[in-house]
């Protein structure tokens, strides 16, 4: 499996990397005896990246006893920052938090080192001049080699890292965000300052949650997908009209390739600008399903169908902005749109 360079560090990822949510799970996810088989046959076929937090349960703890005996193949990463508790030091991204949480993750690992410690989610109570050199402490002390972001806005992650480099400490390498042929609005603000900053990106929920599947349908409750079973608020995000009309221009164009829905859209993964494509299984057949993503060549037809059926809308200030630079560049000779 082919790695990629994390930003401007000195990191890889395999271009797969392995999600551990369903890892314990005892509803939704796979016990442990399936866990650990699952990330030696990811690691068998050439992964080097497992991914877990410490808000999954147990899901630490499996992925350490899973990878003990390889400890040295494995970019190990986990997160911080999603309640574990409680009481008001169980959460975000304070200096007690973060301390505590990573020692506790190390304890949970069974390891002396975190490869890639990440802040799970935004924290609006706690300055970010905090957040940063605290996990800089850690990374001086030897506990962390890198560390990340996920679920942040671009305007914070951008202060994140305007602050590390006026403090000197230590940088994020990479942000994790939910990326996929339904949800590509990291599109507009954070793939660009990514490219700019010199980060790399971890994408998560690459089928979006199933609906690019074609297991989940309208108003259909199933056993196939946690998604098929729920309605909560963040669903939304995917679970709509928009998401169905997307879903099934992939089954469409998967069945022209000849190939599954799910591989067709890990395949599109690798054409955008991501580091590494985060891939959750509950059974062996997922994972391999998944993983024969990589012999997927998406022709130049099919690549124009699903951009087609894609493709952000027109927004303001980007669409903007965007048609503007073209202008002052030489690519239109008139600001007037003619749609004849």
């Amino acid at each position: 499996m082919e790695t990629r360079r994390v930003g401007r560090s000195g990191l890889y990822l395999s271009q797969l990397g392995l999600g551990t949510m369903t890892f314990g799970a005892a509803e939704w996810g796979c016990d442990e005896d399936t866990a650990i088989r699952l990330v030696h046959r990811y690691l068998d076929a050439g992964g080097n990246f497992v991914d877990t937090a410490d808000a999954y349960g147990s899901s630490e703890e499996i992925v350490g006893r899973a990878v003990r005996d390889r400890r040295p193949q494995v970019v190990l990463a986990t997160k911080f920052g999603l309640p574990t508790g409680p009481g008001p030091h169980d959460r975000g991204a304070s200096r007690i938090h973060i301390k505590a949480a990573c020692d506790a993750s190390l304890r949970r690992l069974g390891t002396d080192y975190i490869d890639l410690y990440q802040l799970h989610v935004e924290d609006e109570a706690t300055p970010l001049e905090e957040t940063m050199t605290a996990l800089d402490d850690l990374v001086r002390a030897g506990k962390v080699l890198y560390i990340g972001a996920s679920n942040l806005r671009a305007y914070r992650l951008m202060k994140a890292l305007a602050i590390s480099d006026a403090l000197g400490t230590a940088r994020f390498v990479s942000y994790q965000g939910q990326y996929n042929l339904i949800v590509r609005t990291l599109e507009r603000e954070h793939v660009p300052l990514l490219g700019d900053e010199g980060l790399g990106f971890v994408s998560w929920s690459p089928l979006a949650a199933g609906m690019l599947t074609g297991k989940v349908k309208p108003g259909v409750r199933s056993d196939e997908t946690r998604l098929a079973q729920r309605d909560v608020a963040v669903d939304s995000l995917v679970k709509n009209e928009h998401g169905f009309a997307v879903a099934a221009a992939v089954q469409k164009g998967a069945a022209e390739i000849g190939c599954t829905p799910a591989q067709l859209a890990l395949a599109w993964q690798r054409s955008r600008p991501v580091t590494s494509v985060l891939i959750g299984a509950r059974s062996m057949e997922q994972l391999d399903d998944n993983l024969a993503s990589l012999d997927v060549t998406i022709p130049p037809e099919t690549a124009d169908e699903l951009e087609r059926a894609t493709r952000l809308p027109d927004e303001y200030p980007g669409t903007f902005i965007e048609i503007f630079q073209a202008f002052l560049r030489g690519g239109l000779t008139t600001m007037v749109r003619r749609d004849d």
